[in-house]
């Protein structure tokens, strides 16, 4: 019997509604945790999702250069945290094998949307560090194209594990969240030193730089809290038992990365609401006296 049928007769058998195996109702822990997310998840990453979306979709004037990365990622976040309804109706009622292969593909999909936050970070990581390459690339053609490739690797490894199921391309899945994992945290600590070092010798920092720099270290907690698990852990999965890798330490991973699906709009409401409310300007109301000479030259 292939991996996938066992893991279909698995997820479709009513006496075992909350465990992938059978043999996890002896580690029950990992999936409280794990379906406590997921309502979570519901609850409070879908309105921050689909509000992210309405966001970035209507916005006119001063559109961020990641703007189509941000909303690939809300997209993405959003189906997530819709199928636990239609997973839990399914399951308890359905019983639809089509709607548990779709589960699968949105799962796969999941997996892979760190690839529009590795698309992010290097789009500020260019920016700030390169900003002459960046004000020659500022043309939404180039960032559609990578978004285009990003999609089509969702998609793919979606489709994959849809089919072939997870074993299959768990492989794949762990060199991908590495490689996000490494490219994420060198841009946001490349980022970070930047704008350190812009201000060294100076008595207080920029608000403006102040309010990125602060971003940026966010940015950098949220990465390591979300995928340095799957890094630190998944390499070592041979030397685990049946039941330690696949009832409680991959549940409790993919709890921990699927947190992302509420952390990530939140902070992007926080900054946009931080920018209506006109907190540059309180800030820089504060700092008037030291950013005069420049505010004056600016003005003339």
């Amino acid at each position: 019997m292939s991996n996938a049928t066992s893991l279909h007769e698995n997820a479709t058998d009513p006496s075992n509604l909350w465990y992938r195996y059978p043999q996890c109702a002896v580690a029950p822990y990992a999936y409280v945790f794990y379906y406590g997310v997921k309502v979570f998840n519901l609850a409070l990453g879908t309105p921050c999702n689909l509000l992210v979306m309405s966001q970035v979709s209507t916005k006119k004037g001063d559109v961020s250069t990641s703007a189509i990365f941000i909303l690939s990622l809300a997209v993405v976040d959003v189906l997530f945290c819709l199928m636990t309804p239609l997973d839990l109706v399914n399951s308890l009622l359905v019983n639809d094998y089509r709607i548990w292969y779709y589960k699968k593909f949105m799962y796969g999909a999941k997996d892979l949307a760190p690839l529009f936050l590795v698309c992010i970070s290097l789009d500020r990581y260019i920016a700030v560090v390169y900003p002459v390459l960046f004000a020659g690339i500022r043309d939404n053609k180039v960032r559609s194209c990578v978004c285009l490739f990003a999609w089509s690797l969702v998609l793919a490894h979606g489709m994959a594990k849809s089919i072939l199921g997870r074993m299959v391309t768990m492989s794949f899945f762990s060199g991908v969240i590495l490689f996000a994992f490494a490219v994420m945290v060198f841009c946001n600590i490349s980022v970070a030193w930047v704008l350190r070092r812009s201000v060294m010798g100076k008595e207080e920092m920029h608000p403006v730089k102040k309010r990125a720099f602060k971003m940026v270290l966010i940015n950098l907690a949220i990465i390591v809290v979300n995928y340095l698990p799957p890094v630190a852990l998944m390499p070592f999965a041979p030397y685990y038992t049946f039941v330690e890798f696949n009832c409680q330490i991959i549940t409790s991973v993919y709890a921990i990365m699927d947190l992302s699906c509420s952390i990530e709009p939140l902070l992007y409401i926080t900054k946009m609401e931080c920018m209506k409310k006109g907190c540059c300007g309180i800030c820089c109301s504060k700092n008037r006296p030291a950013d005069s000479k420049e505010s004056s030259n600016q003005k003339s």
